[in-house]
């Protein structure tokens, strides 16, 4: 009797759970896609930053010329990791990566004004995370 007592118990609880897990699966998805602040970005010094870094950001400063035909393009910012601009206010430039044979996964992306930008946050993962650049 215990066990046709115990398995439909057992199933009602699998349920339970499954049930808690799809209520809470929407919250847990939106914290994780909801605008960044500069605040909740770690920050990395200039001198930090790898030698390709420094001279990516040296050519930001000076206005170029750029190494890629895609460098000063539009940073779309899709990953909501940086502060919510608007559309145009990003632009990303290639850190290069020794090895590499395409573009590797090195950026940085600076806000703003080129040659005088607001703020550039360096990726060395291809957008999954971000540190903001202090000299």
């Amino acid at each position: 009797m215990l066990k046709a007592v115990a398995a439909p118990l057992r199933k009602a609880g699998v349920l339970c759970v499954v049930g808690i897990a799809l209520v809470l699966a929407p919250v847990a998805g939106n914290a994780r896609k909801s605008p960044s602040t500069d605040a909740s970005i770690d920050s990395i010094a200039v001198a930090e930053l790898p030698p390709q870094g420094r001279s990516t950001y040296a050519l930001i400063h000076s206005g170029g010329p750029f190494p890629h035909d895609k460098d000063g393009t539009v940073f779309g910012n899709r990953e909501r990791i940086l502060p919510a601009q608007q559309r145009g206010y990003y632009r990303e430039y290639t850190v290069k990566t020794p090895g590499a044979r395409n573009r590797g996964a090195r950026r940085i992306v600076c806000g703003g004004q080129p040659r005088v930008p607001d703020a550039c946050y360096y990726t060395s993962d291809h957008y999954a995370s971000f540190r903001r650049i202090v000299e």
